[in-house]
């Protein structure tokens, strides 16, 4: 028994990590891509082909949906394409490992608005490590980079709560069958137009190339590795996103990180371990004494996991 979940571990992990190479490799292919359509185009170039993936998998005409939960996935499909959008339009002025530190600072934030005591202490550590990735006293780092990929993580943190209201009230993929279509209409509306003229058939099955590298086989291997793993070893595993997108970033795009902005994705991670760690203490401990036998913790709940990122 304790060989079988030992394994069961293992493999969830390997898959965890493997969903997070494949959201920075997509990324980075991503961004050369950029060079012929634009980070906009890309990110439009995504979006629609998502959102035709979802749509064939989830099948969201089959479920029955409220106005209220209408109206909450198409607020979750706008702050799908803001994020993808806003990443995008960082990304190409920004490093990779810097400009997903940034962003992680979304879910970050909303974990930690959720937790309790100490929990909310760690958002000291993470201002510190947007200081050290920016290096406001040098002048150096794109400010515009800078504010598109805050307001990145400003969407993100929307998309996980709104993605938790639809949740919890859609099953399955329902909710992601109406947000992600609405997303690429957003997107259509914003940069469509100004795209269509450069597109061809093979920047077309590029599009639907990167659309498999993030979201779908990513958000495959996150289902899988969540059935394998603790919702608080998940998110621990998350948190370790900026330090991955620093090794794509160095082996396939050249990106040679700063020391100060090691340092500052370093205090990220830190503050994302951290905070997850000191949520889903509480819950760990009430797993133990429970008497029913071994199980989740009733109430357990990721504070940093898989946000099912299909946009970025």
């Amino acid at each position: 028994m304790f060989s079988n979940n030992s394994d069961g571990v293992r493999a969830g992990t390997a898959m965890a990590v493997a969903a997070m190479c494949c959201v920075q490799l997509g990324l980075a292919a991503s961004i050369g891509l950029a060079d012929q359509l634009g980070p906009e185009g890309v990110a439009w170039l995504r979006l629609v082909w998502a959102a035709v993936i979802i749509v064939a998998v989830s099948r969201p005409w089959r479920a029955p949906f409220s106005p209220a939960v209408l109206r909450t996935c198409v607020l979750l499909g706008i702050a799908t394409a803001g994020m993808t959008m806003l990443f995008m339009a960082a990304v190409v002025r920004l490093p990779l490992g810097t400009t997903s530190a940034l962003e992680f600072l979304g879910p970050l934030y909303v974990a930690v608005l959720r937790g309790r005591g100490t929990a909310r202490w760690w958002a000291l550590v993470a201002a510190a490590g947007v200081v050290a990735l920016t290096e406001p006293w040098q002048g150096g780092t794109d400010p515009l980079g800078i504010l598109f990929a805050l307001g990145a993580a400003a969407c993100w943190a929307a998309y996980i709560v709104l993605t938790q209201r639809a949740g919890d009230a859609v099953a399955g993929l329902h909710a992601l069958g109406i947000s992600m279509p609405v997303a690429a209409v957003v997107s259509t509306i914003a940069v469509g137009p100004s795209i269509l003229g450069h597109l061809n058939w093979q920047l077309l099955l590029v599009g639907a190339g990167l659309a498999l590298l993030l979201p779908v086989v990513p958000f495959s291997l996150e289902l899988l590795a969540l059935r394998r793993l603790p919702a608080s070893a998940f998110g621990t595993l998350m948190s370790l996103e900026p330090a991955i997108a620093v090794m794509i970033g160095l082996s396939v795009l050249g990106q040679v990180p700063r020391v100060s902005a090691l340092i500052g994705i370093v205090l990220v991670i830190v503050a994302g371990i951290g905070v997850t760690v000191e949520a889903n203490g509480p819950n760990v401990r009430a797993a133990r004494n429970n008497t029913e036998g071994p199980g989740r913790a009733a109430g357990e709940s990721p504070v940093i996991v898989s946000t099912e990122r299909e946009s970025r």
